[in-house]
Protein backbone atom coordinates (compact mmCIF):
# COMPACT_ATOMS: atom_id res chain seq x y z
CA UNK A 1 0.00 0.00 0.00
CA UNK A 2 2.47 2.57 0.74
CA UNK A 3 4.58 2.02 -2.61
CA UNK A 4 1.27 2.76 -4.32
CA UNK A 5 0.82 5.93 -2.24
CA UNK A 6 4.29 6.74 -3.14
CA UNK A 7 3.54 6.41 -6.79
CA UNK A 8 0.33 8.30 -6.60
CA UNK A 9 2.32 11.26 -5.32
CA UNK A 10 5.02 10.69 -8.04
CA UNK A 11 1.90 10.86 -10.76
CA UNK A 12 0.41 13.88 -9.09
CA UNK A 13 1.85 17.62 -10.05
CA UNK A 14 3.69 18.37 -6.68
CA UNK A 15 2.74 21.72 -6.34
CA UNK A 16 -0.72 20.43 -5.48
CA UNK A 17 0.18 17.55 -3.40
CA UNK A 18 -0.96 17.57 0.63
CA UNK A 19 1.79 15.22 1.92
CA UNK A 20 4.57 12.87 1.40
CA UNK A 21 6.15 10.11 2.76
CA UNK A 22 9.28 8.15 1.70
CA UNK A 23 9.84 4.68 3.22
CA UNK A 24 12.61 3.54 5.63
CA UNK A 25 15.82 2.39 3.06
CA UNK A 26 14.51 4.14 -0.08
CA UNK A 27 14.98 6.97 -2.26
CA UNK A 28 12.69 9.02 -3.81
CA UNK A 29 13.03 12.26 -6.40
CA UNK A 30 10.37 14.75 -6.57
CA UNK A 31 9.45 15.24 -10.44
CA UNK A 32 10.68 18.17 -12.49
CA UNK A 33 7.06 19.72 -12.85
CA UNK A 34 6.86 22.84 -10.27
CA UNK A 35 9.65 25.29 -9.60
CA UNK A 36 7.86 25.59 -6.15
CA UNK A 37 6.20 23.16 -4.16
CA UNK A 38 3.99 23.32 -1.01
CA UNK A 39 3.33 19.99 1.35
CA UNK A 40 1.47 20.12 4.50
CA UNK A 41 4.09 17.36 5.66
CA UNK A 42 6.75 15.61 4.93
CA UNK A 43 8.37 12.71 6.62
CA UNK A 44 11.97 11.46 5.47
CA UNK A 45 11.94 7.73 6.90
CA UNK A 46 15.09 6.41 8.59
CA UNK A 47 17.68 5.91 6.41
CA UNK A 48 15.97 7.25 3.67
CA UNK A 49 16.32 9.67 1.01
CA UNK A 50 14.82 12.19 -0.76
CA UNK A 51 15.93 13.71 -4.22
CA UNK A 52 15.36 17.53 -5.06
CA UNK A 53 15.74 18.38 -8.40
CA UNK A 54 17.87 21.44 -10.00
CA UNK A 55 14.44 22.49 -11.19
CA UNK A 56 12.95 23.08 -8.05
CA UNK A 57 13.69 26.91 -6.18
CA UNK A 58 10.89 26.97 -3.61
CA UNK A 59 10.07 24.08 -1.23
CA UNK A 60 7.55 25.12 1.65
CA UNK A 61 6.15 22.07 4.04
CA UNK A 62 4.02 23.13 6.73
CA UNK A 63 5.26 20.35 8.76
CA UNK A 64 8.74 18.64 8.20
CA UNK A 65 10.27 14.72 9.92
CA UNK A 66 13.30 13.28 9.02
CA UNK A 67 14.59 9.72 10.65
CA UNK A 68 17.50 8.49 11.89
CA UNK A 69 20.18 8.69 9.54
CA UNK A 70 17.29 10.40 7.06
CA UNK A 71 18.62 13.03 3.87
CA UNK A 72 16.89 15.65 2.02
CA UNK A 73 19.58 15.57 -1.04
CA UNK A 74 19.50 18.65 -3.45
CA UNK A 75 20.63 18.67 -6.83
CA UNK A 76 23.38 21.20 -7.90
CA UNK A 77 22.19 24.45 -9.70
CA UNK A 78 22.75 27.38 -10.33
CA UNK A 79 19.67 29.13 -8.97
CA UNK A 80 19.05 28.40 -5.10
CA UNK A 81 17.02 27.20 -2.96
CA UNK A 82 14.70 28.33 -0.73
CA UNK A 83 13.32 25.94 2.42
CA UNK A 84 10.47 26.51 4.78
CA UNK A 85 9.03 24.49 7.55
CA UNK A 86 6.26 25.49 10.08
CA UNK A 87 8.25 23.15 12.14
CA UNK A 88 10.87 20.06 11.71
CA UNK A 89 11.53 17.09 13.86
CA UNK A 90 15.44 16.05 13.29
CA UNK A 91 16.34 12.82 14.12
CA UNK A 92 20.09 11.90 14.59
CA UNK A 93 22.70 11.65 11.76
CA UNK A 94 20.03 13.58 9.20
CA UNK A 95 20.90 16.01 7.31
CA UNK A 96 20.41 18.23 4.30
CA UNK A 97 22.94 17.49 1.47
CA UNK A 98 23.44 20.26 -1.08
CA UNK A 99 26.77 19.61 -2.27
CA UNK A 100 28.66 20.46 -5.47
CA UNK A 101 29.20 17.88 -8.36
CA UNK A 102 33.16 17.04 -8.54
CA UNK A 103 34.50 17.64 -11.99
CA UNK A 104 35.32 15.78 -14.91
CA UNK A 105 37.83 15.73 -17.74
CA UNK A 106 34.91 17.57 -19.84
CA UNK A 107 33.37 19.75 -17.53
CA UNK A 108 34.20 21.69 -14.12
CA UNK A 109 33.45 21.13 -10.48
CA UNK A 110 30.45 22.70 -9.94
CA UNK A 111 29.76 24.55 -6.45
CA UNK A 112 27.60 23.60 -3.84
CA UNK A 113 24.14 24.68 -3.79
CA UNK A 114 23.18 27.99 -2.62
CA UNK A 115 20.45 27.88 0.08
CA UNK A 116 17.90 29.68 2.21
CA UNK A 117 16.74 27.27 5.04
CA UNK A 118 14.14 28.56 7.35
CA UNK A 119 12.82 26.41 10.43
CA UNK A 120 10.33 28.60 12.49
CA UNK A 121 10.25 25.57 14.87
CA UNK A 122 12.76 22.93 15.30
CA UNK A 123 13.21 19.18 17.50
CA UNK A 124 16.86 18.28 16.82
CA UNK A 125 20.18 16.91 18.55
CA UNK A 126 21.77 18.29 15.66
CA UNK A 127 21.21 20.34 12.72
CA UNK A 128 23.77 19.39 10.03
CA UNK A 129 23.95 20.98 6.77
CA UNK A 130 26.55 19.94 3.65
CA UNK A 131 27.16 22.23 0.76
CA UNK A 132 30.77 21.71 0.21
CA UNK A 133 32.22 22.68 -3.64
CA UNK A 134 32.71 19.84 -5.56
CA UNK A 135 36.25 18.55 -6.00
CA UNK A 136 38.77 19.31 -9.16
CA UNK A 137 39.05 16.72 -11.20
CA UNK A 138 42.89 15.62 -12.08
CA UNK A 139 44.88 16.29 -14.90
CA UNK A 140 45.69 14.19 -17.68
CA UNK A 141 48.50 11.70 -17.58
CA UNK A 142 51.73 12.56 -19.82
CA UNK A 143 51.44 10.09 -22.56
CA UNK A 144 54.75 7.53 -22.62
CA UNK A 145 57.62 7.93 -25.43
CA UNK A 146 57.57 5.32 -27.94
CA UNK A 147 60.69 2.75 -27.64
CA UNK A 148 63.71 3.23 -30.02
CA UNK A 149 64.07 0.80 -33.19
CA UNK A 150 66.65 -2.02 -32.67
CA UNK A 151 69.55 -1.78 -35.19
CA UNK A 152 71.48 -4.50 -36.54
CA UNK A 153 74.55 -6.99 -35.49
CA UNK A 154 77.07 -5.81 -38.45
CA UNK A 155 75.26 -2.64 -39.57
CA UNK A 156 72.66 -0.46 -38.73
CA UNK A 157 71.90 2.18 -36.70
CA UNK A 158 70.00 1.86 -33.35
CA UNK A 159 67.30 4.93 -32.67
CA UNK A 160 66.90 6.92 -29.97
CA UNK A 161 63.87 6.62 -27.90
CA UNK A 162 60.78 9.17 -28.24
CA UNK A 163 60.59 11.77 -25.15
CA UNK A 164 57.37 11.53 -23.12
CA UNK A 165 54.38 14.25 -22.42
CA UNK A 166 54.12 15.87 -19.47
CA UNK A 167 51.17 15.27 -17.21
CA UNK A 168 48.43 17.64 -16.94
CA UNK A 169 47.34 20.31 -14.43
CA UNK A 170 44.96 19.72 -12.10
CA UNK A 171 41.81 21.38 -12.49
CA UNK A 172 40.21 23.70 -9.58
CA UNK A 173 37.67 22.81 -7.08
CA UNK A 174 34.76 24.30 -6.27
CA UNK A 175 33.39 27.18 -4.21
CA UNK A 176 31.23 25.97 -1.33
CA UNK A 177 27.66 27.21 -1.10
CA UNK A 178 25.78 30.40 0.30
CA UNK A 179 23.81 29.08 3.31
CA UNK A 180 21.39 31.56 5.08
CA UNK A 181 19.43 29.68 7.55
CA UNK A 182 16.90 31.13 9.99
CA UNK A 183 16.16 28.97 13.32
CA UNK A 184 14.13 29.49 16.88
CA UNK A 185 15.84 31.57 19.51
CA UNK A 186 16.36 28.98 21.77
CA UNK A 187 18.52 26.49 19.37
CA UNK A 188 21.95 26.66 20.80
CA UNK A 189 24.50 27.52 17.73
CA UNK A 190 27.25 24.50 19.30
CA UNK A 191 23.92 22.34 17.69
CA UNK A 192 24.67 23.71 14.23
CA UNK A 193 27.17 22.21 11.66
CA UNK A 194 27.17 23.76 8.22
CA UNK A 195 29.96 22.91 5.59
CA UNK A 196 30.91 25.52 3.20
CA UNK A 197 34.28 24.22 2.15
CA UNK A 198 35.54 24.72 -1.31
CA UNK A 199 36.52 21.53 -3.12
CA UNK A 200 39.63 20.10 -3.07
CA UNK A 201 41.88 20.28 -6.00
CA UNK A 202 42.45 18.50 -8.47
CA UNK A 203 45.57 16.51 -8.42
CA UNK A 204 48.40 17.14 -11.39
CA UNK A 205 48.34 14.87 -14.32
CA UNK A 206 51.66 11.71 -13.91
CA UNK A 207 54.86 12.25 -15.84
CA UNK A 208 54.70 10.09 -19.03
CA UNK A 209 57.28 7.40 -19.25
CA UNK A 210 60.36 7.89 -21.49
CA UNK A 211 60.74 5.82 -24.39
CA UNK A 212 63.95 3.29 -24.09
CA UNK A 213 66.34 3.37 -26.56
CA UNK A 214 66.58 0.71 -29.87
CA UNK A 215 68.95 -2.02 -28.97
CA UNK A 216 70.68 -5.26 -30.75
CA UNK A 217 69.07 -8.17 -30.32
CA UNK A 218 70.07 -12.31 -31.05
CA UNK A 219 73.73 -11.11 -32.01
CA UNK A 220 76.37 -13.31 -30.95
CA UNK A 221 79.86 -11.83 -31.59
CA UNK A 222 78.87 -7.97 -32.55
CA UNK A 223 76.50 -5.65 -32.06
CA UNK A 224 75.25 -2.05 -32.65
CA UNK A 225 75.43 0.54 -29.90
CA UNK A 226 72.19 1.00 -28.25
CA UNK A 227 70.16 4.27 -28.81
CA UNK A 228 69.82 7.10 -26.22
CA UNK A 229 66.75 6.37 -24.25
CA UNK A 230 63.97 9.49 -24.17
CA UNK A 231 64.00 12.31 -21.87
CA UNK A 232 60.82 11.63 -19.15
CA UNK A 233 57.80 14.13 -19.04
CA UNK A 234 57.17 16.49 -16.18
CA UNK A 235 53.83 15.75 -13.47
CA UNK A 236 51.65 18.14 -13.56
CA UNK A 237 51.25 20.85 -10.97
CA UNK A 238 47.86 20.63 -8.92
CA UNK A 239 44.90 22.89 -9.46
CA UNK A 240 43.46 25.67 -6.70
CA UNK A 241 41.08 24.91 -4.00
CA UNK A 242 37.84 26.19 -4.24
CA UNK A 243 36.99 29.25 -2.43
CA UNK A 244 35.09 28.36 0.76
CA UNK A 245 30.98 29.37 0.95
CA UNK A 246 29.71 31.76 3.68
CA UNK A 247 27.20 30.80 6.38
CA UNK A 248 24.32 33.87 7.75
CA UNK A 249 22.92 32.57 10.48
CA UNK A 250 19.91 34.36 11.66
CA UNK A 251 17.59 34.44 14.74
CA UNK A 252 13.47 34.28 14.84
Amino acid sequence: MRKLMLLAALATPMAQAESLEVAAHSMLRLPNKAASVHLEQLRVADSATLLLPATLTDLKIDHLELGRDARIAIAPAAAGLSIVAGSAALGAGSEFSAPGAPGSYERAARPGRDLDIRLEALEAERLVIDARGGAGAPGYVGLDGANGKAGGCTWGQASRGANADNGGNGHDGAAGGRVRLALPQGFAHERVEVRVDGGAPGQGGAAGVPGKGGASKGCLVYRTAAGANGRPGQAGEPGLAGAAGELILQRL
